[in-house]
């Protein structure tokens, strides 16, 4: 199948006109909307598809009030007033499911069971993509992102993930932002400061 680039309204929805939102409007996400967001995620590639990121919507009242004491103060209210918390885990024994997720290769599930280092390393390398494929399928579907790193990790597992086998990575506060409160744009690296061509 041939591809053609996107159009320019469409790069600017993903990215060029895309921001970083910390303010929101009360309108709602529903969760037939957030699993749509998922599914696409989902598609994005992974070293041998391994799958290692985990979501946890964090939307109700009760559950922020969870959230919040792990959180660094100045990304308290941004969450409370945004309609959903994305805790973007990844799963320490994510290989257990390779046998479905990679099924060509039977040896794939041993590989990363006998070596600890290894796991650490693709469960966190492909977890850290497939979250940051989250935020573009959510911005596919018309939703706005505010991705944070500002919380204690230890409160935060201790709190949703007390048997350890899933650890929290960042969080993304989802929904329809208020564009009238966006801070200006930081600047950018350009090309021939971050890029070498060989």
């Amino acid at each position: 199948m041939a591809h053609t680039p996107l159009d320019d309204t469409t790069i600017a929805q993903l990215f060029s006109e895309a921001r970083t939102h910390n303010r929101w409007t009360d309108r709602p996400v529903d969760d037939a909307l957030l699993q749509r967001v998922y599914d696409l995620a989902a598609l994005g590639p992974t070293s041998m598809n391994c799958e290692p990121a985990r979501f946890v919507f964090v939307k109700s009242e009760a559950a922020k009030a969870r959230l919040v004491p792990a959180l660094s103060p100045g990304n308290v209210d941004k969450t409370k007033a945004a309609p959903v918390c994305v805790i973007v885990a990844t799963d320490t024994r994510f290989y257990e499911h390779m046998p479905t997720l990679f099924p060509h290769n039977p040896g794939a599930k041993d590989m990363f069971a006998g070596n600890a280092a290894l796991a650490e390393a693709t469960a966190s390398r492909n977890g850290t993509l497939t979250g940051a494929y989250f935020i573009l399928a959510a911005r596919a579907l018309g939703l706005d992102c505010g991705p944070m790193s500002g919380f204690d990790p230890a409160k935060l597992n201790a709190e949703f993930f007390p048997d350890g086998r899933y650890k929290a990575n960042f969080l993304i506060n989802v929904g329809y932002g208020d564009g009238s409160q966006l801070f200006p744009r930081q600047p950018r690296l350009g090309f021939e400061d971050a890029v070498t061509v060989l």
